[in-house]
């Protein structure tokens, strides 16, 4: 019905509630589920169980019917009624919420009056007499009877016109200021309505994101061979027939497969169905590439990208961000960790950050880029503490010839995934880059935004687990050609990867507190927000 331009009844309440809202759901197509859209399908789950189309006019007697789907052409707008209350040629649309009735004098808000006289309207035009409505909030098990008089006809009317324009808009009306309806919205964390108004200088104060990091956690099969299965609301991995773990489908966030591992294609299909990706990496932790479901809808976000990434100004004022948060980043890391680090050092990384916003043409900034990292590199053996640490001379790779390179190598693969996997949630194309250039099978967006991270999570987490003795030389293959990470050592670094992924850091812009994987959607939503001209610029995560 909404590809032949209807605008659903639902939209319509949102327009009311929120424009912003209405355009990120219905434009956009973007959805995020809370506590409350779940609990709302739950409270529905009788009604929308259709029971069949309006009785003939001539029947007696009060008759019902669940889930009725209806449109009108002449008001361009099409609806599923919960319940419609039949009376001879007299319809009575019964509209399900899942909260209390609220304390006001019309019985109801007035997003949800508009929605049920949308309904009514759409009855009307097929033909019935509507002269009322009734909203039925579950939470107090109430019944609130709506007129439907020609001010409310008139209000509905006017907001179907204003869903309408939204489709001319090519980016989201600007967010609410200070609105308490913010603080239970389920696309919060999409719209980031203080953050963006932070950023455009018109409010000081963000209130804490909820929740402040994913319940919803990926599942790596390492294990050569492994099959994974669905069973039963449950993904199952076995090995010649034996179940090595399990996990329930609604805790998945991702699936990565190493290897030879492989899956199942009625698993394959209820991912995809859920919206869960599954990704596929080489044995030396490579990312391949990925399966998912239906693509994000936000086109106008990927029409952007590929403009700006035609525009060579804009993406080089892009990849200057991107740099300069990984310079400052690693000259942070240097700063905190390494006690024998000279200031002479730590001052030629402060002014290669600052060169990097003068840098006037992608060649100078990968020069900029490469200096830092020279010097970054030369002090990195410094922060290995344990009593069997390897050592570390410089960044090497392809294949990586020591233990702490093959870490390294194996992290920047799981990073890359992330990135890849949070793009394409987000809208956008990870192939396609400002700083990284296209390349066959290069995904260059999920390189650049992984830049300034680079040292806060991949190279930490490296340090980290040599300086707790994790990861001993038994972890290894090393041979002549290089080193490798065996089937344990992998298991070590992702458990390794995926408790930084999941620790809550201060955020150096907001202040409040969130895990690093909510930090990269943050991150990428501000960068669409850059390009969608809601934000002058895009501001790299720079640890204090």
């Amino acid at each position: 019905m909404e590809e032949d331009g209807l605008v659903p009844a639902r939209m319509i309440n949102e327009y009311c509630y929120c424009p912003r809202l209405c355009y990120i759901e219905w434009v956009e197509g973007e959805f995020k589920d809370s506590a409350d859209t779940v609990e709302g399908r739950f409270q529905h789950r009788r009604v929308d169980r259709a029971s069949g189309s309006a009785p003939e006019r001539e029947e007696e007697g009060k008759q019902h019917t669940t889930s009725m789907l209806l449109s009108s052409t002449k008001l361009g707008i099409v609806g599923r009624i919960d319940l419609v209350e039949f009376e001879g040629g007299r319809a009575v649309p019964i509209d399900y919420k899942k909260g209390r009735a609220p304390d006001v004098p019309e019985g109801a808000y007035e997003p949800e009056r508009v929605q049920v006289c949308a309904l009514a309207l759409i009855l009307r035009d097929n033909g019935l007499e509507c002269d009322r409505a009734i909203i039925y909030f579950v939470g107090s098990k109430k019944r609130v009877e709506i007129k439907i008089s020609e001010e409310l006809v008139q209000r509905t009317k006017e907001a179907i016109v204003g869903v309408r324009s939204l489709q001319m808009m090519s980016s989201p009306p600007l967010p609410l200021l200070d609105s308490p309806k913010c603080r239970g919205c389920s696309l919060v964390s999409i719209c980031l309505p203080d953050e963006t108004n932070l950023l455009r200088g018109e409010d000081e104060e963000v209130r804490r994101m909820n929740p402040a990091r994913d319940d919803f956690m990926p599942v790596y099969v390492l294990t050569e061979g492994a099959v994974v299965a669905k069973r039963e609301g449950r993904l199952e991995v076995r090995k010649e027939g034996q179940k090595i773990a399990d996990v329930p489908l609604h805790d998945v966030s991702q699936v990565a497969l190493h290897g030879s591992a492989s899956i199942t294609t009625p698993a394959l299909s209820e991912l995809m169905q859920r919206g869960i990706p599954v990704q596929y990496f080489s044995h030396g932790g490579w990312f391949i590439g990925q399966t998912t479901g239906t693509f994000n809808k936000n086109v106008f976000l990927r029409i952007r990208q590929f403009e700006a990434a035609a525009d060579k100004e804009e993406s080089l004022v892009l990849a200057r961000s991107f740099v300069q948060g990984k310079v400052k980043n690693c000259r942070t890391l240097l700063r905190r960790n390494d006690k024998e680090v000279e200031d002479a050092l730590l001052s030629q990384l402060g002014n290669l950050a600052k060169l990097t916003g003068t840098a006037r043409s992608l060649g100078e900034l990968l020069g900029i880029e490469g200096a830092a990292a020279q010097l970054y590199f030369s002090r990195l053996g410094s922060l290995l503490k344990g009593a069997d640490a390897p050592s570390f001379e410089d960044r090497n790779r392809r294949p990586p010839r020591d233990p702490v390179n093959a870490v390294l190598s194996y992290l920047y693969g799981i990073l890359t995934k992330e990135w890849f996997v949070t793009l394409l949630a987000v809208g956008f194309d990870p192939y396609r880059g400002f700083y990284h250039q296209p390349r066959h099978g290069k995904p260059a967006l999920a390189l650049d935004m992984m830049e300034e991270f680079r040292p806060l999570v991949a190279d930490s987490v490296a340090i980290t687990l040599f300086n707790n003795e994790e990861l001993s030389l038994n972890d290894f293959v090393i041979t002549k050609q290089g080193t490798n990470l065996a089937p344990e050592g992998k298991r070590t670094v992702v458990r390794g990867f995926e408790r930084r992924m999941n620790t809550e850091i201060a955020h150096p812009l907001f202040g409040y507190s969130i895990s690093y994987r909510r930090i990269f959607e943050v991150q990428a939503r501000l960068l669409a927000r850059k390009l969608m001209g809601e934000i002058p610029e895009y501001p790299p995560f720079c640890t204090r």
